[in-house]
């Protein structure tokens, strides 16, 4: 049985996982990634403990926002300067 019902609203982008993140209760985040999401999971896990979270979201979102941005990148990406 989940932990907790968390909308995806409520919880965080957190780019240097490069997932959705959610505070678990021994101090660590409960972690999903958005290809996770595409693929329909819901579940989110602590990877410190044994705790998950049942992830409530609009699968419709993901998928939309996936064709949207492989629409957009018509042209590989480029590398950037930085000083």
């Amino acid at each position: 049985m989940s932990y907790d019902d968390v909308e995806i609203e409520d919880m965080e982008w957190n780019s240097e996982l490069q997932a959705y993140t959610y505070p678990c209760p021994c101090g660590d985040l409960f972690q999903i990634t958005k290809d996770e999401l595409k693929l329909g999971e819901e579940i989110a896990r602590c990877p410190s403990c044994s705790l998950y979270i049942t992830v409530i979201y609009n699968l419709d979102d993901f998928l939309a926002d996936s064709k949207t941005n492989n629409n957009n990148n018509t042209t590989p990406n480029q590398p950037i300067a930085v000083a």
